[in-house]
């Protein structure tokens, strides 16, 4: 079995996305990052971080597999499968090059963008012209990659894709428009539209309290 421990977050989106490409059962478990359940002691001996998400999977060997960080998971489940990432080569490189991408350029610009413009408690405006502007920028270049490209590593839907959905499913968090970034429009709506992505996408939104 495969327990993920999750929120309605950029980055835990991530996992139910793979898993129900993949074809995957799972039980999805609700962490409430606004009421800060992520730092309580019970939540903190799966992930010391303090961080959603979070995979187990007690299918993996004779001890469960517990596995932090969303690009982590993502590898440990394409390679459990055989799907969704090449086995070698140039193609398997450009995963892995949107991966990095995404956890050191795309995926931080549009969390501090979003955490200065929402979350902190005086107005810090050079803070926000400056991650704004990160965010900006990094939107572009992936509009710029994929005006030749189908998915962002190439013609194939990939984790990658899955990586880069996160926190374009949550872009108004980090005030992003797709109006000047029609090729990263076009992917977008043909990311969410596949069947699995929408059924993660309920799963997920579910854990939120109405």
């Amino acid at each position: 079995m495969i327990d993920i421990y999750a929120f309605a977050t950029p980055n835990s989106i991530k996992v139910p996305v793979a898993l129900e490409e993949l074809g995957l059962e799972y039980g999805l478990h609700a962490v409430n990052v606004r009421k800060g359940e992520q730092k309580a002691a019970k939540f903190l001996a799966l992930n010391p971080n303090g961080k959603v998400p979070v995979l187990v999977d007690t299918e993996a060997s004779s001890q469960p597999l517990l596995l932090t960080e969303s690009a982590a998971i993502l590898i440990y489940l394409a390679e459990k499968t055989g799907k969704l990432l090449p086995a070698s080569g140039l193609a398997r490189a450009r995963v892995f090059e949107q991966l990095f991408f995404h956890a050191s350029g795309l995926g931080p610009a549009f969390g501090q963008a979003g955490f200065f413009q929402r979350q902190v408690s005086e107005p810090q405006p050079l803070a926000i012209q400056r991650f704004t502007a990160e965010a900006d920028r990094t939107l572009h270049v992936l509009d710029s990659l994929l005006a030749s490209r189908q998915f962002v590593a190439g013609e194939e839907f990939t984790i990658a894709d899955i990586a880069h959905f996160g926190w374009l499913w949550r872009r108004e968090f980090a005030g992003v428009s797709l109006e000047n970034a029609p090729n990263v429009a076009r992917w977008f709506n043909e990311v969410f539209d596949r069947p699995a992505v929408q059924r993660a996408v309920q799963r997920v939104n579910a854990l939120v309290p109405e």
